[in-house]
């Protein structure tokens, strides 16, 4: 059975298992309780010390689903392999430091018959903005399949279509990975995201990699919450320079929930 092997822990979260058990545990802790049961999150994927806890305020509200999802659609932007389409790996199971998360290998396999979706190793080996998700979905959820996506040069409808045809019901949870803008001062970032902010609470399909590196899936993500009329809830907004990072060059997160 072919798995796919970490490529970021040690760098981006802990490589020790009780250490990253304990790290998530504690930024689980740390996250409000809201009443909300979403069949999406949006969330960033930075090294934890950056947004973790951003990302943890998505994920806490997974604890009232547990029992109830049991299949998880993941989407991220390629950071390192140019391709066009979506990718789906050649394996049949992720391994993190937690344990091995096993894939919907024949949810999967229906998607190939999609022109935009290809297999393609390359675009999965050293990703990590599907990587860093996976430990949180292993401490939030029990027993799930995973099918991991990275989105390279896709359009929205592209992106849509997919969605639509895995879209399935309570069982199913989809995620969006995507942090917001890159590099700017403290203030500017503070501003740009936040126009960025309203554009996803107005479910505006048209957002560019300056305002979020996950704008290929993300913009998919938003049509079809459009179409089906859905309800954001914006759970947390900051940048490098609240958490571990100078205030001169940040980076944007933000956590977003959809019903």
């Amino acid at each position: 059975m072919k798995t796919r092997q970490p490529a970021v822990a040690g760098s981006f979260y802990p490589a020790n298992t009780e250490k990253l058990d304990a790290a998530i545990t504690t930024f689980l802790a740390n996250a409000p309780k809201r009443d909300l049961s979403p069949k999406i999150l949006v969330v960033p994927h930075a090294g934890y010390i950056y947004s973790g806890q951003t990302a943890a305020t998505a994920y806490r509200l997974l604890q009232e689903q547990a029992d109830t999802i049991r299949r998880v659609i993941l989407l991220g932007p390629s950071h390192r392999v140019p391709f066009r389409g979506l990718a789906l790996p050649d394996c049949e199971t992720f391994t993190t430091p937690l344990g091995d998360v096993p894939l919907d290998t024949q949810a999967m396999q229906a998607l190939l018959s999609l022109g935009q979706v290809q297999v393609l190793d390359a675009a999965h080996a050293m990703e990590h903005s599907l990587e860093v998700q996976v430990p949180f979905l292993q401490r939030s959820l029990k027993d799930f399949h995973l099918v991991p996506l990275v989105v390279g040069d896709a359009s929205t409808m592209a992106v849509a279509e997919v969605l639509e045809a895995i879209w399935g019901g309570d069982e199913t949870l989809i995620v969006i990975s995507t942090d917001l803008s890159h590099y700017h001062t403290y203030d500017e970032a503070r501003a740009r995201d936040a126009s960025t902010v309203k554009a996803i609470e107005l479910l505006t399909p048209n957002l560019t990699g300056g305002q979020a590196c996950g704008c290929r899936p993300l913009n998919g993500l938003l049509e079809v919450a459009r179409q089906r009329g859905m309800q954001v809830s914006t759970l947390e907004v900051c940048n490098s320079g609240d958490t571990a990072g100078d205030k001169n060059r940040v980076v944007g997160y933000a956590s977003f929930a959809l019903q």
